[in-house]
């Protein structure tokens, strides 16, 4: 079994008392925005269940949402939207999603050390970098949670202007009922531009 605080506990040896866990999500989809949280959680916070927010139903990641948001020390959250996203590329919209969090969150709460999911990140703070760091770090598995839930939260109210796109279930992904509407209905405003499939419809109806 996954020792999900071990890092953290390291880090408590140390005399670190405000870590903050940092993750995104919204790198694959076709629309919307990247969104990052950064969550500093009490010192030997426990929330039994938590894990990387894809891992949950949406239920129990509600749940947990509400649970996070009030007991965290601090919560900042980066958002990203499409047409930056078509500018830099993802890995650097997401990079800028990241770095935006840790400044919202630092406005709320002190923090001394990162705790980041997979991605390096150039900031003036410590950084550990953990791959698969939504399921190895309780404080990451917040973030995610926070991350995944509001930019969800945002794909509902897309849903409700587009209806036909099937948001509510895809979430903006490449799904077979996405891709069929794109090429019925066309693209809409968030689509990002830079992706295969949406570059593809405007290349085929650019002529």
């Amino acid at each position: 079994m996954i020792d999900n605080y071990k890092y953290e506990k390291e880090l408590i040896k140390d005399g670190i008392k405000y870590i903050a866990g940092v993750d995104e999500v919204g790198r694959g989809p076709l629309v919307g925005p990247v969104v990052a949280a950064c969550v500093v959680l009490p010192l030997n916070f426990k929330l039994e269940g938590l894990t990387d927010s894809k891992k949950l139903s949406e239920k129990k990641r509600e749940f947990f949402f509400d649970i996070i948001m009030d007991k965290a020390l601090g919560v900042g959250i980066g958002i990203i939207d499409h047409k930056k996203i078509d500018e830099v590329n993802i890995y650097e919209a997401t990079k800028l999603a990241m770095k935006e969090a840790i400044l919202e969150c630092e406005k709320k709460c002190k923090i001394e050390h990162v705790l980041i999911d997979a991605m390096p990140l150039d900031i003036n703070l410590p950084t550990t970098s953990i791959i698969k760091g939504d399921l190895k770090s309780l404080t990451i598995s917040a973030a995610s949670v926070i991350a995944k839930v509001t930019r969800d939260r945002m794909l509902l109210e897309l849903d409700k202007k587009y209806p036909m796109y099937d948001f509510i279930h895809n979430k903006g992904y490449p799904t077979k009922k996405h891709l069929e509407a794109i090429n019925k209905y066309g693209i809409i405003l968030e689509h990002r531009k830079s992706y295969g499939p949406v570059a593809k419809y405007l290349k085929e109806h650019s002529k």
